[in-house]
């Protein structure tokens, strides 16, 4: 049997175990033994088809998979929690706020406020982003 046909059928065995697992990392090993085979069918000698098949599985590792794994799964951010969640999500005025302080409800809460211009004073009503948690008091800026 030639070795290209043996590439061929290594780098179909490794697109079947791809399906199957999901990793990339199979899929991208079935692609450089696709690549080997080719260059089998060249007439490349064998020691030189270990090393098309060695360096194109390591490069593709190396810079590919992470980046197609960054693709097909996607990559989670990085969840906030707690008060830091609250950074960035939109408040309904409740009492007037001022440099001094005010009411916010943030979701179904209501919080001690204050502007995050301290000259700034924002009627009850008005839509604010919150711009900060400061202890227990949210830090916000109305919105346009």
């Amino acid at each position: 049997m030639d070795l290209w046909l043996i590439w061929l059928i290594t780098a179909g065995v490794l697109a079947v175990a791809e399906i199957f697992t999901l990793t990339a990392a199979l899929g991208i090993l079935g692609v450089a033994a696709a690549v080997t085979a080719g260059a089998a069918a060249l007439g490349l000698p064998p020691p030189l088809q270990l090393v098309v098949f060695t360096a194109l599985a390591t490069i593709s590792l190396v810079f590919a998979r992470p980046l197609a794994s960054r693709v097909l799964l996607g990559t989670p951010e990085a969840e906030r929690f707690g008060t830091d969640a609250l950074v960035g999500r939109a408040a309904r005025v409740v009492s007037e706020v001022t440099a001094a302080g005010g009411r916010v409800r943030i979701g179904g809460e209501v919080w001690t406020a204050r502007a995050y211009d301290e000259t700034l004073v924002i009627p009850p009503g008005a839509t604010v982003d919150v711009m900060e948690i400061d202890g227990a008091t949210a830090v916000v800026y109305p919105r346009e």
